[in-house]
């Protein structure tokens, strides 16, 4: 049979990437260690081994989220789906959820709010600002009957961190479950989920992880896995039910229900991630990554980039900059990308074509990965 010329395929080879240095708003760098694991020999999805290696990436997502929940695990999808396994699960039609946006990612919030059949009740804030605790208490006071409260921790569209300890006993005070996305923050700064009263927490592989992406840990209290069990509609995602994921993960049960063919390369990739988070330890990680920021800091700052984010706010593990007066930043970045094989990222939405978004993450966070950008910059600038 013939086939259409856009068919014609004979000319198509496996495919190479180019080698990049990742210090965008991710992915990040991966480790030879987790590239390594990637190309393990492939097991059955409910071979006891599998079972086992299960069971440990559990373990060690509860360490990382610092959370003892039964309902921890991580979806087999990307950051985006733990976002919607979340409201999926906790947001009925016609629940108030108070939603705060200062970014890119409070707006899909709003948007999962709204798919759920639930109302949005906002609390904005200017891009680059933190959530106003004070701002969230009243929205709280005047909806007595909101059910949930969410926001983002470390908001990746501009680098701010919200005070997520505060904003969750604020939830908690006025009887509110808390949705909480910590996509660029797990790993990279403290994410304390118990301490805090976290109720339903979601992030993503790629960032601070260091993971490839297409993963989500994810973590739900008890309060919220009452919720989830005692609702009056279906979830409406099959695939992100909670009620069905939890009995593919354990969750306390010797015998696993079928629910899914996991991604099993991914997460041998993902044991080794939070493998390595382990032997770091949580805090010197949190460290690492404070230290190479302010190094960075120091040697943007002497080339004319200013911080967009007041330093209180800052996320050292994504600092989001005004570059010098007279340099067009698409070109720059272009430049970066074609002569020093160096990725970092432009602005989203109120900030595209105004700020980068230059990413510390995880393996990227480190000494060598500091000096490569900061020369590769002194060259391209002049």
């Amino acid at each position: 049979m013939d086939l259409p010329k856009s068919f014609d395929i004979q000319e198509i080879q496996s495919f190479d990437p180019p080698k990049r240095r990742l210090m965008g708003p991710g992915p990040s760098d991966i480790h030879p260690r987790i590239s390594s694991a990637l190309s393990r020999h492939c097991i059955g999805h409910l071979d006891p081994e599998f079972v086992k290696i299960m069971d440990e990436i559990k373990t060690m997502t509860q360490y990382v989220f610092q959370t003892t929940n039964r309902l921890t695990m991580v979806l087999s999808a990307p950051g985006s789906a733990g976002m919607e396994a979340c409201f999926a699960n906790l947001v009925e039609p016609g629940d108030k959820v108070i939603v705060c946006i200062n970014g890119v990612f409070g707006g899909r919030m709003k948007e999962n709010v709204e798919r759920c059949g639930g109302t949005a009740i906002l609390v904005e804030d200017e891009w680059g600002k933190p959530v106003d605790p004070n701002k969230v208490e009243e929205q709280l006071k005047a909806n007595p009957d909101a059910k949930i409260l969410a926001f983002v921790h470390a908001e990746t569209s501009t680098g701010v961190r919200s005070d997520a300890e505060q904003l969750c006993q604020l939830a908690k005070q006025h009887g509110c479950l808390s949705i909480v996305d910590t996509v660029t923050s797990l790993a990279g700064i403290p994410v304390l989920v118990d301490a805090w009263g976290m109720d339903a927490v979601y992030s993503g592989s790629q960032k601070c992880l260091s993971c490839t992406p297409g993963l989500s840990p994810v973590t739900f209290s008890d309060k919220a896995v009452k919720k989830i069990k005692n609702r009056a509609s279906k979830v409406q995602s099959w695939f992100l039910d909670m009620n069905l994921v939890m009995n593919y993960w354990g969750n306390g049960q010797a015998k696993r229900a079928y629910h899914h063919t996991a991604p099993i390369n991914a997460l041998y990739a993902m044991h080794e991630a939070l493998l390595m988070v382990r032997e770091e330890g949580l805090d010197n990680r949190w460290e690492r990554h404070q230290k190479y920021h302010l190094k960075l800091k120091k040697g943007l700052e002497n080339l004319g980039f200013r911080y967009l984010v007041e330093e209180e706010y800052r996320l050292p593990q994504l600092n989001a900059v005004f570059l010098p007066e007279g340099y067009e930043e698409a070109a720059i970045r272009k430049r970066l990308l074609e002569d020093h094989m160096l990725e970092v990222g432009g602005g989203l939405g109120a900030f595209a074509g105004k700020i980068w978004r230059i990413g510390l993450m995880g393996h990227s966070a480190r000494e060598e990965s500091v000096d490569y950008c900061l020369e590769a910059l002194r060259k391209v600038m002049g």
